[in-house]
């Protein structure tokens, strides 16, 4: 998918959060998104406010200025704040990156939004960056008591059930990035240096115990661990002064720290080459005009008292983006067929070829745009009405074809016509020059160009009508014998018969040819849903494989660790992961038959419609 992109100059509001603490989409935003057909990453940055949020936004779209940085400590986000690039390091993708409000503004006051600004920043993006100021430790993580509200605001099933959905959550949550500004500590642990990534993990650690205190003390822990499917950390050493930090968006690389500069530098590159490709569950890529529709549907749930929904939200916006993929593909086959198609062809194999080309990259629009086209229904619609089209340009070949014949008869016959009118055939041996005359037309207009598919059974037409005059001429040339005149009337019986046998070669080969159309038809559309469906099992599949290699990572950290308990609990979680996984690699077989008896049957439909042309 390499066309529809934007470059914004600037960010522009997406969800505001107004004085009332009313969260709303705003149109012009989701408008931008519509025009952005290619696949989006999306990095949004969350954290309490002040802490230098904008700054790593700004960095990452390779601007000193852009999300408002402010220095004083009034927090300038307000809501959630969007700015789409192409991206740089993925071709044909554009980046969105997401600045969302301080969490804990004591401006607000009322910080009932806060939640639900940290929900919609995971549910929109494929990278959270988490952003604090100081250390890991306790008090951070407790601070973060946001992740632990999650189960609270989305659900990922429209059918409730008994089951713990916070499960389900890594399938579909984004990779975590935990950037710790103006860390001043050591990165050792027992004399030894570890890494960033060996500090989080660390900070993540689990008390034994089963108290009040020790379950609050695990319970953010426990949901980072296991909501996010991949976890990294990153720790800046405070960029420069902080009379010069009231300015920061003033100042290039070379007025702050070198260490901070090339800490920066880091997270840069992680972020721009690490993070995936927006994907909803079942491992389907997203497009911006499919972000923008989600962030309404998520926003009008949360405006009318509702739980954002995942499943519900995939199916929604499959069935929006399905339809739109139908008519985008017949509006496609349609403007081509108009542009390389002129009228009549000159044969039926003509017509065929431009209309295999054009159909064939049409039904390609359709499944570079569809996802969750249960059964097939979308495709088959599709197929019905690029049938219908093609049935009626058919149609408007043969009448074109015949219209133009009507027209090179006329003017060949023209000297024909007017002998018969003027009486010049009806004298001794008239027959005769007029039998050599009508055989000279006929030569004629079979030479002639442009008569399209339909120019012998033109031509039979126009001679079946010339039988009665042709017998009223023999009879009026007296120099004719008796046996001349039975002669003469069975050449013309048996032309007859080579004329009529001619026009029905004709439609023979343009039946023949029609329905090879169908069977190529029915070809394309096949082959074309396998590779579809071959690529989505793909997608799942690689979905399944990460959700089920950061489970194992977890259950052997915590046997490790000495949780037994918790990992034996977490082998149920693996054994349904791994199900699931099954099932998508042997699911493909019985749902084909399904779909080859459908489609099988629309063409046969679509034959018997050609047939009712003749």
């Amino acid at each position: 998918m390499s066309s529809g992109t934007v470059t914004m100059a600037e960010p522009v509001c997406l969800i505001e959060n107004d004085k009332d603490g009313n969260l709303r989409v705003l149109p012009q935003a989701v408008e931008i998104l519509k025009q952005i057909d290619q696949f989006v990453v999306v990095v949004a940055v969350v954290g309490l406010y002040r802490t230098g949020k904008s700054y790593l936004m700004n960095k990452l779209a390779g601007k000193r200025k852009g999300f408002a940085l402010g220095a004083t400590i009034q927090s300038k986000t307000k809501g959630i704040w969007m700015w789409c690039i192409p991206h740089p390091k993925k071709a044909d993708h554009t980046l969105v990156l997401l600045d969302t409000e301080g969490l804990g503004d004591v401006e607000k006051g009322d910080t009932k939004n806060d939640i639900w600004v940290f929900s919609l920043a995971v549910l929109l993006s494929s990278a959270l960056v988490y952003n604090s100021i100081g250390t890991i430790d306790n008090d951070a993580l407790q601070r973060l008591h946001y992740v632990t509200e999650l189960m609270e605001h989305i659900k990922v099933k429209s059918q409730a059930n008994d089951e713990d959905e916070s499960t389900e959550f890594m399938c579909f949550f984004p990779s975590f990035v935990w950037t710790v500004r103006d860390f001043t500590l050591e990165l050792e642990y027992d004399g030894k240096q570890i890494t960033a990534d060996e500090y989080l993990d660390k900070a993540l650690k689990l008390k034994p115990g089963h108290g009040k205190q020790v379950m609050a003390y695990n319970l953010p822990r426990n949901c980072l661990r296991n909501y996010f499917p991949t976890r990294k950390c990153f720790v800046f050493d405070r960029p420069t002064s902080a009379e010069k930090m009231k300015r920061m968006d003033d100042l290039s690389d070379e007025d702050l720290e070198p260490s901070f500069v090339r800490q920066a530098r880091t997270f840069y590159d992680y972020v721009l080459s690490e993070t995936k490709t927006k994907t909803m569950k079942g491992g389907y890529n997203m497009t911006g005009r499919m972000l923008g529709s989600l962030a309404k549907m998520y926003l009008d749930a949360i405006c009318s008292g509702h739980i954002p929904c995942l499943e519900n939200a995939v199916v929604a916006l499959a069935q929006i983006e399905n339809s739109n993929a139908v008519a985008e593909a017949v509006k496609f086959y349609k403007k081509n067929i108009a542009n390389f198609l002129a009228f009549p062809t000159e044969t039926q194999a003509e017509l065929s070829d431009i209309h295999g080309k054009v159909e064939e990259r049409a039904v390609k629009i359709f499944m570079d745009r569809c996802f969750k086209d249960e059964d097939q229904k979308c495709q088959i619609e599709l197929m019905k009405l690029l049938q219908t089209e093609h049935t009626a340009i058919c149609e408007k070949n043969v009448v074109e074809s015949k219209k133009a014949c009507e027209s090179i008869i006329k003017r060949i016959f023209r000297p024909l016509e007017e002998n018969i009118a003027s009486g010049k055939y009806m004298t001794v041996g008239g027959y005769q020059q007029y039998r050599k005359d009508l055989d000279n037309f006929i030569s004629k207009y079979r030479s002639a160009e442009g008569k399209g598919i339909k120019g012998e059974e033109s031509l039979k037409e126009y001679l079946a009508k010339k039988e009665s005059v042709g017998q009223a001429i023999m009879t009026a040339d007296r120099s004719l014998s008796e046996a001349q005149r039975k002669e003469e009337e069975n050449r013309a019986r048996l032309e007859a018969i080579e004329q009529a046998r001619r026009a029905d070669e004709e439609q023979r080969k343009i039946l023949e040819k029609q329905m090879k159309d169908q069977e190529r038809t029915y070809r394309e559309n096949m082959k074309q849903l396998e590779d579809k469906m071959e690529e989505d099992r793909k997608n799942a599949a690689k979905e399944f494989e990460m959700t089920l290699n950061s489970k194992l990572k977890e259950q052997n950290a915590l046997t490790k660790q000495g949780f037994h308990t918790q990992a034996e609990l977490m082998q149920a979680e693996i054994d349904s992961i791994k199900e699931e996984k099954a099932k998508n690699a042997e699911k493909k077989p019985s749902f084909f038959e399904k779909t080859f008896s459908s489609v099988g049957n629309l063409i046969d439909k679509g034959v018997s419609g050609f047939l009712s042309l003749f």
